[in-house]
C-alpha cells in the first residue's frame, strides 16, 4: 500500500522514535515557507483530557459553522484521524499527495516520525488561513514539534499528571518537572487551565507561568460547572451561567473537559450562540475513550452485556475511569493490556470491586508488556487470568445479566479492539 510505504520511509529518517529538539522541525518548516506562522491556533497541552477537550471545541465550532483543522495523536485506527481539514479527515489519496510533497522537500534529512507528520499538518493548514486549528501537543511540549508557533489564539492546559517518566532523568521524575516541561514555554496570549488532579499541581502551574503575560483563566476561579438534575449540568463564568444538557459521552470527567472547552471559546469571543454549545456537546465524537461498542464482531461475543473500551494508561487516567465505574451498579469485568513503559502497579491500584481481571498481549505492538508479565505484576492485588488474545479473553469470561465488560490500559489496545470489532 502506497500510504504505508511512505509512512515507513518517514519512520526511517531518524534512528530514534522520539528525539526532543526543535531544530529539525524548524529547518524543514523554513524550507516550506514557515506555514505555522500563517495559521490561527489553539494549542492544547497536558497529560489527560486533551483529545476530549479538542473534540468538544471542535463539535461546538462545527455547530457554529466555524471551520476547523485538527491535529491530534496518536491515531487509534488509521493515520487519517490525525489530519482533519475543513472539518473532514483527509482521504488516503490526499494524504499520499501531502506526504510526498513534504518528503521531497525534506530530501531525506533527519526527522522523527512525529516531526514529519507535524510539518505535513502545518503545510496543509496554511491552505486554510481562516480556519481555526486545534493542535494537540505531543510529549512534554517544551521541545515538542508543535511548539514552534510565534503566536496563537490560546493555550489550553488540560490535567497534568505523571506519565512518560522514562523520558526524564531519574532525579527529575516529579510532577513539578512535568508541569515545567508542559507550561514553561506557553506563548503570551490566553491560557485556560482545566481542573487539575490536585491543588499542588495547580500551584505548580501558577508558579511556572507567573511571568507569562497572558490572560489566564483557572478552573473554579474563573469558570466552573456543577451537577444538575434530570439530565442537565450548569456552567458559569464571567459572561454568565448556562444550563446545559449532559453530553453524549461517558464519564463525569468529561464535564471538566467540556467546561474548559466552553471557557476557551467564550473567552476568545467567537461568533457563536448558546444553542451552538447546547447542540455541540450532544454531538461530540470520541474514539477509544470510554467508548461504548454497540455492534460488531466483539460485541456479538458479549451479547446483551455492555462492552466499553477505554485507552487510559496512567494513574490519573485510571482514577477518572474508576470514578465512572463506581457510579455503575453492576459487576465489572476488566481486560487489560499495557505498554511496557507505563507504571503498571499505580494504574491498577485504582481498580476496586471488580469481578474479574484478565491480562492480554497487545497485538502488533513490540513495545507492549506481555500479558504474562502483567499478570505477575497484578497478582498481589487481584486474582488474575491471562489469555493470549482479545477474543480468547472475552470468551473466557462468564457474564451474567447486566454485567459490564471493559477493555482498557492502552490507546493502542483500543485501536486493536476497534479493528477486530
Amino acid at each position: 500500500m502506497k500510504l504505508q510505504k511512505i509512512l515507513n520511509r518517514f519512520q526511517k529518517l531518524h534512528p530514534k522514535e522520539i528525539d526532543l529538539s526543535l531544530d529539525r522541525i524548524k529547518n524543514l518548516c523554513e524550507k516550506l515557507g514557515n506555514p505555522q506562522d500563517r495559521i490561527k491556533v489553539i494549542s492544547v497541552v497536558g497529560t489527560n483530557g486533551k483529545q476530549s477537550t479538542i473534540n468538544a471545541i471542535f463539535s461546538i465550532l462545527k455547530e457554529a459553522k466555524i471551520k476547523c483543522n485538527v491535529y491530534t495523536s496518536p491515531h487509534i485506527q488509521k493515520i487519517n484521524e490525525r489530519f482533519i481539514f475543513n472539518d473532514e479527515k483527509l482521504k488516503d489519496e490526499e494524504l499520499i499527495d501531502l506526504f510526498e510533497k513534504i518528503e521531497k522537500i525534506n530530501n531525506k534529512n533527519p526527522l522523527t516520525f512525529f516531526e514529519a507528520l507535524s510539518a505535513c499538518f502545518f503545510y496543509k493548514a496554511a491552505q486554510y488561513p481562516e480556519n481555526i486549528n486545534l493542535v494537540e501537543a505531543g510529549l512534554f511540549h517544551r521541545f515538542d514539534a508543535t511548539n514552534i508557533f510565534k503566536n496563537n489564539l490560546a493555550s489550553v492546559v488540560c490535567s497534568i499528571s505523571k506519565d512518560h517518566l522514562d523520558w526524564l532523568p531519574e532525579n527529575q521524575q516529579t510532577i513539578e518537572k512535568i508541569v515545567f516541561e508542559k507550561t514553561s514555554s506557553l506563548l503570551n496570549s490566553n491560557i485556560i487551565i482545566s481542573k487539575q488532579n490536585s491543588n499542588k499541581t495547580t500551584e505548580y502551574i501558577k508558579k511556572t507561568i507567573a511571568n507569562n503575560s497572558s490572560n489566564k483563566l483557572f478552573f473554579n476561579e474563573d469558570f466552573s460547572y456543577s451537577n444538575g438534575e434530570n439530565g442537565f449540568f450548569y456552567y458559569e463564568d464571567r459572561f454568565g451561567g448556562l444550563k446545559l444538557p449532559l453530553p453524549n459521552i461517558l464519564g463525569q470527567f468529561q464535564l471538566e473537559n467540556i467546561s474548559t472547552a466552553i471557557a476557551t471559546l467564550r473567552h476568545l469571543n467567537f461568533d457563536f450562540k448558546d444553542e451552538d454549545i447546547k447542540d455541540g456537546i450532544k454531538k461530540i465524537r470520541t474514539i477509544g475513550r470510554l467508548q461504548e461498542i454497540n455492534s460488531g464482531k466483539l460485541k456479538e461475543l458479549v451479547k446483551d452485556n455492555r462492552l466499553i473500551i477505554d485507552g487510559s494508561h496512567n494513574e490519573d487516567g485510571s482514577r477518572v475511569l474508576n470514578e465512572y465505574l463506581h457510579t455503575l451498579d453492576c459487576n465489572k469485568h476488566v481486560i487489560i493490556g499495557m505498554m511496557a513503559n507505563k507504571d503498571h502497579e499505580k494504574y491498577i491500584n485504582n481498580f476496586k470491586d471488580i469481578s474479574s481481571l484478565t491480562t492480554i498481549d497487545i497485538p502488533n505492538q513490540p513495545n507492549a508488556i506481555s500479558g504474562k508479565e502483567l499478570k505477575k505484576k497484578f497478582k498481589n492485588n487481584f486474582k488474575v487470568e491471562y489469555k493470549e488474545s482479545i477474543e480468547a479473553a472475552i470468551k473466557s469470561i462468564s457474564l451474567n445479566e447486566n454485567d459490564l465488560l471493559i477493555i482498557t490500559g492502552s490507546l493502542y489496545l483500543a485501536g486493536e479492539v476497534l479493528n477486530l470489532n
